[in-house]
């Protein structure tokens, strides 16, 4: 690597960071107070779920960069056991815990003793 290349990448990571800085605190700086339009309210209550699943559905359908071929993968039934039990017991407390606690524990013996 030469000396050009350093120092291009030292000074993309610094407006990098600059630019991270600025955007995360204009908010702050801004002495009038400031509302966000209702629409933008309502879009960002999907932010969440939006990130959510962008992470989990590739984990569940694609295995080593390709895409599940066959029902004998203990994420399926895992996924599928842990929905369930969150929709049985949404709105009632632990509903999130719970949904993980049998989300494992359907997917630990498949992928343990039957290789899934």
């Amino acid at each position: 690597m030469n000396a050009q290349t350093d120092l291009w990448t030292v000074l993309v990571i610094l407006g990098l960071a600059l630019i991270t800085v600025l955007t995360r605190t204009l908010f702050f700086l801004s002495s009038k107070p400031w509302h966000l339009p209702h629409w933008a309210q309502r879009g960002l209550q999907y932010a969440p779920i939006a990130a959510l699943s962008a992470v989990i559905v590739p984990e569940l359908v694609m295995s080593q960069g390709r895409f599940i071929h066959t029902w004998q993968d203990a994420r399926l039934f895992a996924a599928l056991a842990g929905a369930v039990f969150f929709l049985w017991r949404r709105g009632q407390g632990q509903a999130v815990l719970g949904t993980i606690v049998v989300g494992m524990l359907v997917y630990l013996p498949l992928h343990l003793m039957l290789g899934w």
